[in-house]
């Protein structure tokens, strides 16, 4: 029987489910530190990381041996928090001795929305309310819920009813604080903003969101899911600025390439899961063993190298040799997370296929239509950088 030859990119646009009807589509092959190549010996720069995935490398060999290693022992066994696996325990025991006091006990999930989604729950069975407040572009997961904190009505319209009692306030506005009453469960914030543009807080912000929260007794979350582990020259974000939450939520480098989320918080409130009901959030997959062990290799390194004290000095090199360029109006930069602002959508647009045909491995933000993402692996070099950012002018030179 005569069969059609097997092609990879034709069954990707057949059988693989879209997000967009105009998806990048290029085929890739391996990758290996922050290089990415196709089958026809391309080779890209990776300046989107996954977005903020790969903060240590792709295919990092300590990463990569810790997921053999793990997996020729075992696999999923059970649903989670059930039975004592090693991986776990040895992350959750290294990752609370990096975090502040009060975010002792760490709780395992799958992805960032799930975190997200937990650590409301949480809230709204701690302090009994109902409203959550989030900020206007904010970005904080696509399930249901999560969906319903997002900042930005264009993507939650079609899906509504969402959840009921969501309010939003404007990221940075000291005045809009005071929305935040006795009625707040929680607030969840990202201490910098990631898919509106990298909005960085303005001095005092973070810690009149600490007090307004505190007079209120509302839970306050820090989303880290795209600031955590290095990105912005921290191990956590808020560490810049030296504001504890309540909880925090923790995905994309959490898992070293891996798939994982994870929040944490004090024992006290983690306690509240066991009763009123007993299984409070259950999760099947949460803290998958392969996972783990990629997680607490990856941790390692980050704690072993100087890439993340190195993080905010490497941005500075794109800043200025980028920065310079006339069509470059701003540059809003936390560490390796930034948002080279181009003052037009027009220009944002073009410019994403010419950094593709010159190799380089860029992204746009949600909510900031004017700008294009650089966040490549933090291990990434000096060289690396000027070579990048190199292809970037030439690109922009092409505007």
């Amino acid at each position: 029987m005569f069969r059609k030859p097997y092609r990879l990119g034709e069954n990707f646009f057949k059988f693989v489910g879209q997000t967009s009807p105009s998806p990048l589509g290029i085929e890739i092959q391996r990758a290996e530190g922050v290089f990415i190549y196709s089958p026809d010996g391309r080779r890209f720069i990776d300046l989107v990381s996954g977005v903020s995935v790969s903060n240590v490398g792709h295919s990092n060999p300590e990463v990569v041996s810790a997921v053999c290693e793990q997996a020729s022992r075992h696999m999923h066994l059970m649903v989670y928090g059930e039975i004592i696996q090693q991986p776990q325990v040895d992350h959750a025991t290294l990752l609370s001795s990096q975090l502040p006091r009060n975010l002792d006990v760490v709780y395992y999930v799958n992805s960032g929305s799930e975190a997200n989604e937990a650590a409301v729950k949480l809230a709204k069975r701690k302090t009994g309310r109902t409203e959550i407040i989030s900020c206007i572009n904010s970005y904080h997961g696509s399930t249901h819920g999560a969906l319903s904190l997002m900042g930005s009505e264009v993507f939650k319209s079609s899906f509504r009813p969402l959840l009921p009692d969501i309010r939003h306030i404007r990221f940075n506005s000291f005045e809009d604080l005071s929305l935040i009453t006795e009625r707040t469960a929680a607030f969840i914030v990202e201490p910098v903003q990631g898919e509106g543009g990298v909005r960085i807080p303005e001095s005092g912000y973070l810690e009149a969101v600490r007090r307004r929260c505190n007079e209120t007794g509302t839970v306050l979350i820090f989303d880290e899911i795209q600031t955590g582990f290095g990105r912005c020259g921290k191990l956590f974000a808020a560490q810049r600025w030296n504001v504890v939450p309540d909880i925090i939520t923790l995905a994309k480098a959490l898992g070293g390439g891996m798939p994982l989320g994870a929040f944490a918080a004090s024992s006290e409130l983690m306690s509240l899961w066991q009763h009123n009901p007993v299984l409070g959030h259950i999760t099947t997959f949460g803290g998958h063993p392969v996972s783990c062990a990629a997680a607490l290799a990856s941790l390692k390194i980050l704690l072993r190298e100087n890439w993340i004290d190195d993080a905010e000095r490497k941005g500075q090199i794109y800043c200025k040799m980028i920065g310079r360029h006339p069509a470059v109006k701003e540059i809003r930069q936390a560490g390796l997370l930034l948002a080279v602002d181009l003052g037009s959508r027009d220009y944002a647009e073009r410019v994403l296929p010419l950094l593709t045909e010159a190799g380089v491995m860029s992204d746009w933000f949600l909510f900031d239509e004017n700008s294009f993402r650089i966040a490549p692996p933090l291990s990434i070099t000096d060289e690396e950088i000027e070579y990048s950012a190199g292809l970037i002018i030439g690109a922009l030179d092409r505007l």
